[in-house]
């Protein structure tokens, strides 16, 4: 009986010592990941913006994990799945996404017609959009409350007062505005018909419209020369903008006037498409965001383990900087908002992204990115005009980077 007894308490003591080094395992296999998903363009033909966007999320998950994730412990992770710029696509992705446990929030992509696509859609299902990229106003401009949407990147009511006072600043009197016949192209006629009414505002002459794949942008570009515009803002992606500025060399010097461009083109190989005319032409280009004016010591500690993580070397191997920027400040905010929630259900984390503070970012500070009545978190003084450099690289006109 005493030996029996001896038996079951080193049976005991086998059990609970082998429970302590089960369990001294078990919670990295027992934290299961909260996700993000990314819908992006990542097979379109030349792009880089999805994929600019997906090193920002990276990097941002990285520091995030690193620092014991969200929820007391649990690791973030990426699910990824590709909308080929295609609206149909995209709204079967959110479906796909929106079927994943524990999937917080789903990241968009460049093309603002695709993410107006889905605005039914993601409202429908309760699940956040979160845009780093698409500068459409009605992103985020709807009726539709709550709000699922939420954007930190540009507003087309923000981008044409931009382009429109740098034509003033050189000198234009007439300006003339090509736009793409979509939802994006119809957001930019509005911001422009919006700005008109500044007394300082030039003449804006009757936008041109094309379709996407057009093959001969030089005729829209014509029309404008031929109603006396001084500067032709380009509301264009790298596909049809690299066509223009292909085609324009076949006109002679004083025909060719000065380019003002939306940033669609910086999401994809405009430099590499262009060839040397690019460099011929007074070509300028907004942006919200520059590596190379970030704060020194955010930007150092990004890039350190960006080269570590992304196997790149310099600020200039970074392509299509504003949706790695948007989307690592993005990526940060939102694990902010789960951990106010305390949950992944996703109504609670929408309503945590309206109760983050004190973020202070990569792309900039954000004492209260988005609130109750406001989700879009950029401003308007934050946009600026900026310029390809010979070997490709994105630098604002003022100052200088050479």
């Amino acid at each position: 009986m005493y030996e029996m007894t001896i038996m079951q308490r080193l049976k005991k003591i086998i059990l609970s010592l082998f429970m302590v080094v089960f369990t001294g395992a078990a919670p990295a296999q027992e934290s299961s990941p909260v996700y993000i998903g990314l819908d992006g363009e990542f097979s379109l033909l030349n792009s880089t913006s999805a994929q600019a966007i997906e090193r920002g999320i990276r990097v941002a998950l990285d520091e995030i994990n690193e620092a014991d994730g969200v929820l007391n412990g649990r690791p973030m992770k990426l699910l990824i799945r590709d909308n080929r710029s295609v609206p149909a696509r995209g709204r079967e992705n959110i479906r796909r996404f929106a079927e994943v446990e524990d999937l917080v929030a789903i990241m968009g992509g460049r093309f603002s017609p695709v993410l107006l696509d889905e605005l039914d859609l993601v409202h429908e299902l309760g699940i956040v959009l979160l845009d780093a990229w698409g500068s459409a106003d009605g992103i985020t401009e709807h009726e539709y409350r709550p709000s699922y949407t939420f954007r930190l990147s540009l507003r087309d009511r923000y981008a044409m007062p931009t382009m429109l006072q740098h034509a003033l600043e050189k000198g234009a009197e007439q300006v003339g505005i090509i736009v793409p016949n979509t939802g994006w192209g119809r957001s930019n006629a509005k911001a422009a018909l919006r700005y008109q009414e500044h007394e300082s505002a030039p003449k804006i002459l009757k936008p041109v419209w094309y379709n996407w794949g057009e093959k001969d942008m030089l005729r829209h570009y014509r029309l404008l020369l031929e109603a006396g515009a001084d500067v032709v803002i380009l509301v264009a992606n790298d596909i049809e903008g690299s066509r223009l500025v292909h085609q324009l060399a076949a006109l002679d010097g004083h025909e060719i006037l000065p380019i003002i461009s939306h940033w669609g083109v910086t999401g994809g190989k405009m430099v590499e498409k262009s060839g040397a005319m690019l460099h011929r032409l007074d070509f300028s280009v907004v942006q919200t965001f520059s590596l190379f004016t970030a704060d020194p010591q955010i930007r150092d500690r990004v890039m350190s383990r960006a080269k570590r993580l992304l196997a790149i070397q310099r600020i200039e191997d970074i392509e299509s900087p504003v949706g790695f920027g948007h989307a690592y400040d993005l990526t940060h905010i939102l694990a902010r908002a789960v951990d106010i929630a305390g949950t992944t259900n996703r109504a609670k984390v929408r309503e945590a992204l309206e109760q983050v503070h004190g973020y202070q970012g990569l792309t900039g500070s954000y004492p209260r990115p988005f609130t109750p009545e406001r989700h879009d978190a950029l401003k308007q003084e934050q946009v600026f005009m900026a310029r390809y450099r010979e070997d490709g690289v994105i630098v604002p006109l003022s100052p200088v980077h050479e």
